[in-house]
């Protein structure tokens, strides 16, 4: 991997990854940008514990331009977008409009492919290891800045998710507390450990592996299955077999294998409902905090909102109202047709 570490007009930070040396990456940004005031402010809820996030600037951001004004392309004659270069294989920049800056975190882009109507799915296994090494050098260098909890990569995919800009791309949140679902996997594992001397998560992967039926994908290093207590109608957690905090953490070997694994894996939900369109998904890879999680394991969580090929999955009263989860199909169902979706 090879990186270049530049800065758009307005000062954000913008870095190319690529998987050879040579490329030109001396292209400047030179549209005329104002910087975007950012003014995070983080809330307590004093009923959950939980931090809020208040992000009003965020209102203005880019929404649904139209695929000549996409500001994730390579920038062309007459068309300049957030990257200057006229091709790349992976870049990184600052978030425009950040949910999270300053002493309240960060937020940044990470564009997949400069081709705009593909998917990660599309990506050879070599263009996924470039994105598992972009995500995993990311998490090291924001692991590193003062203040900063924990790291997360993720990706939204498809407008049923509420993605706004098309272009294949995800995003790494730099929090400033352990989020409240890494709360909750603390307060779990700390219990299991008290009532049985063991990890959870080593468990849970173990009883996955011992119960075929849930099981998705497997190879060496990783298995792909469907949690006993789903939550979304089809939702894969992908596991390294050895336990490791994050990214960073991964041997050689894991590393090696991942890509062709979790490719076939989202090819599996693009051809579950028989559809032209690509499977709507969300993709978030949980790493431990860099305090107090030695507990914890990272995991990829793949899930989508679709539970049919006309029907959505919408969270209303029970789980928004009360975080309380109907699922409409089995988790065994679930894995025999991620399965069968060859």
């Amino acid at each position: 991997m090879y990186t270049t570490v530049t800065e758009l007009a307005d000062g954000r930070e913008l870095i190319y990854y690529d998987s050879a040396p040579g490329h030109d990456r001396t292209a400047r940004d030179v549209r005329p940008l104002e910087r975007v005031e950012s003014t995070p402010e983080l809330r307590r809820d004093p009923a959950t514990g939980d931090w809020v996030t208040i992000a009003a600037h965020r209102q203005t951001r880019t929404y649904h331009p139209p695929a000549d004004a996409c500001p994730l392309c390579p920038s062309r004659e007459g068309r300049p977008s957030e990257i200057p270069a006229a091709d790349y294989e992976v870049a990184v920049f600052e978030n425009r409009f950040p949910s999270l800056s300053g002493a309240a975190g960060r937020c940044e882009v990470v564009c997949f492919t400069p081709e705009h109507d593909a998917g990660f799915a599309d990506l050879s296994p070599g263009r996924a290891r470039l994105v598992l090494d972009a995500w995993t050098d990311r998490t090291a260098t924001l692991s590193a800045r003062p203040g900063v909890a924990q790291v997360y990569c993720f990706e939204n995919r498809g407008a049923e998710i509420g993605v706004t800009l098309p272009h294949p791309h995800g995003q790494i949140y730099a929090f400033t507390a352990p989020t409240p679902r890494t709360a909750k996997h603390l307060a779990a594992a700390s219990a299991h450990r008290a009532a049985t001397g063991r990890n959870l998560f080593e468990d849970l992967l173990a009883e996955a592996r011992a119960a075929a039926e849930r099981v998705v994908l497997a190879g060496e290093h990783w298995t792909a299955f469907v949690p006993y207590a789903a939550r979304w109608p089809y939702e894969v957690h992908l596991y390294p077999h050895r336990r490791v905090p994050d990214l960073t953490r991964l041997d050689a070997a894991e590393r090696a294998e991942f890509p062709g694994l979790y490719l076939e894996l989202l090819r599996r939900f693009d051809r579950l409902f028989g559809l032209a369109e690509p499977t709507p998904y969300v993709s978030a890879w949980h790493q431990a905090p860099l305090r107090g999680g030695d507990e914890l394991a990272l995991h990829l969580e793949v899930f989508t909102v679709r539970r049919t090929a006309d029907k959505l999955k919408y969270l209303a009263g029970t789980e928004s109202g009360m975080d309380a989860f109907m699922n409409d199909v089995s988790p065994e169902a679930a894995a025999r047709r991620l399965r069968e979706a060859r």
